[in-house]
């Protein structure tokens, strides 16, 4: 019966624009009839005949004007049942004015068609409208019965993105889910009833999973910035129901919302951070019309440099890594994503100054975003040669190009870790800071052939933590740990970090590289440091399970290099605060240029001599806060400090 009356394929909308017309021509003899005191003799003769007929041809030129009929009827709302009121109302008016005006010419005047008109009007419209709400109800009545195979589920909030969420859930036909009701904090809206949908408190969640089994609730993505949606996802997620995300309504394929962009709560969106204002103009103004070179540009970082900067309409973008497969990867997302695409793709190490003096006289970068480095704590402790090869040699390769072709500004990335390094990865970082500030150094600008040039080019450095997701971050390792159901490895109980999204570092590099002027590290807001057990914990449960119960927690112990806490200062740099409030300016007296440029090429022989132990104590001596932490090099320490 259902796929008789209600099809896949929606019937004809000639045969609903026919249905209309029948219940429109029996209202209007039915409106005739109660205005002639039940008279049927006196009803039906050709005289009122006429009218019907005239009325019937005026109906259906304005229901198809108004296209009354090409509405699916079992998806019908609360407009179209507005326009059916319309449609009527305009039928009735336009029909006195051609009645009147037969009337004038061909006494075909009936006293009591006014009356009827009046009394149709309500009739007809009732009928119309009723007509639409039984087929629709018949329809979901239907649907109900099949839903018991379907998973239950709850939408936040109860104002337009939830009813647009509703709707598209229950018009695409292969969803398996059944909606139970909307949850909201609203006392307004609380217990009342949305297109047919009971609205909850949001202190009924647990309730509700009990009693309906509710192991999902969905949310709009734009929706998790105030503190009581928080508050519920922080619910759902101790409960262990399921936060699905939906995207905006401008992004659903042709309209519609398609199962595949629903996607699950990431641990990004956890993050407690009120969304960031970027200063564009200044941005747009340091960035348009220039040739941007992106190192490192395959990375987490360096990718989302390249996405963010195509996005200020730069001269062209000059991709440079040397990860084939990652960079070619890169550039067919671009091409799908980038119209008028400007990008280069160069193939480089950056340990290599040949090849990346081959990249500057090839395509004279003007702005230059150095994200190319060695960053995974462990390796680096194992392989110290190659973090000096990559890490400080290949920034002062950069850097010194830059200056030799007079780049504007160079923008180099760096870390958290560099405050008082503990490992091999964070004191090549430092080294690498150190020698970018030296190239600002007032001092020897008149005395030295590059340093002179060096005017003319800004160095700027940005610090920050780790980002949620990257390459290598414990996010990707704790979903790898989570799909195999555990256990989940963390080093130590009480070991935190600063984290930020992806997203969000960028956008401060870039807002930072704008407003440097020369030899500032901009240091971010990274907000609290994060409990690396409590994102674990989180992460678990927003996999639906449970932690200890069904994946275990385990510690592992720290890792060679690796320390408890981060910190983003020195004990001797001071904080100068900039216009925007996320970021902060760690001002410090710059190095000077002869002695820093001297003991990196001192460190370089070291290296080529192939001691590990050798080069990390000359590493030791030249930053005098780099203690070795859990690591092979703790006994350097004795050595350096005697």
């Amino acid at each position: 019966m259902k796929k008789f009356f209600f099809p896949d394929k929606a019937h004809s909308r000639w045969l609903i624009l026919l249905i209309d017309q029948m219940i429109v021509v029996w209202t209007l003899f039915i409106s005739i009839v109660l205005t002639n005191t039940l008279n049927y003799t006196e009803v039906f003769n050709s005289g009122n005949a006429i009218y019907v007929a005239l009325y019937c041809s005026i109906a259906a030129g304005v229901f198809i004007s108004l296209r009354i009929h090409t509405g699916i009827i079992r998806y019908s709302n609360t407009e179209d049942i507005l326009r059916v009121f319309l449609a009527v109302f305009v039928t009735s008016l336009l029909f006195v004015g051609v009645n009147k005006i037969l009337s004038q010419r061909f006494q075909l005047l009936w006293h009591l068609m006014d009356k009827a008109l009046i009394l149709n009007f309500f009739i007809s419209s009732s009928l119309l409208i009723l007509m639409r709400i039984l087929v629709k109800g018949v329809f979901f009545f239907f649907k109900e019965l099949k839903s018991e195979a379907k998973e239950n589920i709850l939408i936040y909030g109860s104002e337009k993105k939830a009813i647009l969420i509703k709707n598209a859930i229950e018009q695409n036909e292969d969803s398996n889910l059944n909606i139970i009701g909307f949850i909201d904090d609203n006392r307004d809206r609380v217990d009342k009833y949305l297109e047919q949908k009971k609205v909850y408190h949001s202190c009924s969640v647990e309730l509700l999973k009990e009693k309906h089994n509710i192991k999902k609730i969905l949310f709009a993505e734009d929706a998790l910035n105030t503190l009581n949606k928080k508050k519920i996802i922080d619910i759902c997620v101790n409960k262990g129901i399921k936060v699905i995300m939906v995207p905006p309504s401008d992004k659903w394929l042709y309209g519609k919302l398609d199962s595949h962009q629903l996607r699950d709560l990431k641990i990004e969106d956890l993050l407690e951070r009120e969304p960031i204002k970027l200063n564009n103009k200044n941005i747009l103004k340091d960035l348009s019309g220039k040739c941007i070179l992106v190192t490192g540009a395959a990375g987490s970082i360096g990718s989302e440099i390249v996405r963010q900067a195509l996005q200020y309409n730069p001269k062209s973008v000059i991709l440079c890594d040397q990860a084939e497969t990652p960079l070619h990867d890169l550039k067919l997302e671009l091409e799908d994503n980038f119209q008028n695409l400007n990008v280069k793709i160069f193939m480089a190490n950056v340990q290599n100054i040949n090849r990346i003096r081959t990249l500057f006289e090839l395509y004279k970068p003007e702005i230059v975003f150095h994200a190319a480095a060695y960053k995974h704590v462990p390796m680096m402790e194992n392989n110290p040669a190659e973090a000096i090869l990559t890490n400080v040699l290949g920034t002062k390769n950069m850097a010194d190009i830059s200056v030799e072709f007079g780049v504007e500004k160079f923008v180099m990335i760096s870390t958290d870790k560099a405050v008082k390094p503990t490992n091999v990865m964070g004191a090549s970082k430092r080294l690498a800071e150190i020698y970018i500030q030296s190239l600002n150094s007032p001092e020897v600008i008149s005395t030295d052939e590059i340093t002179t040039q060096a005017s003319r080019t800004r160095f700027v450095t940005t610090r920050f933590g780790n980002v949620l997701g990257s390459n290598g971050s414990v996010i990707p390792r704790f979903k790898s740990q989570i799909e195999k159901r555990g256990p989940i490895t963390v080093t130590d109980p009480e070991i935190t970090r600063y984290f930020m999204t992806i997203p969000e570092a960028v956008q401060l590099v870039m807002e930072a590289g704008a407003m440097g002027k020369g030899g500032e590290i901009y240091l971010f807001d990274m907000g609290k440091p994060v409990k690396i057990v409590d994102l674990a914990v989180n992460m678990i449960r927003l996999a639906g399970l449970t932690p200890y119960v069904d994946i275990d927690i385990v510690y592992t112990g720290l890792r060679p290099g690796e320390k408890l806490y981060e910190e983003l200062l020195l004990i001797d740099e001071e904080i100068i605060p900039t216009h925007h409030p996320k970021i902060k300016i760690s001002k410090k007296v710059a190095y000077n240029y002869l002695y820093v440029n001297q003991i990196i090429k001192d460190l370089i022989v070291l290296n080529n001599d192939g001691n590990d132990l050798n080069m990390v104590k000359k590493m030791k001596e030249i930053i005098p806060d780099y203690v070795s932490n859990n690591s092979r090099f703790e006994e350097l320490d004795l050595l350096v400090a005697n």
